[in-house]
């Protein structure tokens, strides 16, 4: 068995996690920052979001809302905090997920969660600097 096929066998992805600082806001009473926990996306669950977060309009204009897609990759890949939690979507008045998560995070916030979501699961890799690496 090749060292690769190894370290595929020994490192699934439907088990990967990190917690991650989204934002200098978060902070305990202490002032120690707060931190996200997160999990990586299966190719599977991107592309199942991905399509729910593009419409076909009259005269074949694919048009994709960008919105809806980091809204729904915070929803399902963030553990800690539950964007799902029903107790926390009633106590701020919401209704669902998506007007919980709106409410409780400001724009920059979830632009860095879905930043780090998509960075734990393989985008935004610097593949210059792996190649320069693999040759040393």
């Amino acid at each position: 068995m090749s060292a690769l096929q190894d370290f595929l066998n020994s490192n699934p992805i439907d088990q990967l996690t990190d917690d991650v600082v989204v934002s200098a806001r978060f902070r305990d009473k202490d002032g120690n920052p707060l931190k996200f926990k997160i999990k990586g996306m299966t190719n599977r669950e991107f592309d199942d979001i991905r399509r729910r977060c593009t419409e076909v309009k009259k005269g074949r204009k694919v048009e994709f809302d960008a919105h809806k897609f980091n809204t729904a990759v915070i929803i399902n890949h963030t553990i800690v905090p539950d964007f799902k939690d029903a107790e926390s979507i009633k106590k701020m008045g919401c209704t669902t997920p998506d007007e919980y998560l709106n409410k409780v995070l400001l724009a920059g916030e979830i632009s860095e969660l879905v930043n780090q979501i998509q960075k734990l699961s393989g985008f935004d890799v610097d593949m210059n600097e792996l190649v320069e690496e693999a040759k040393n």
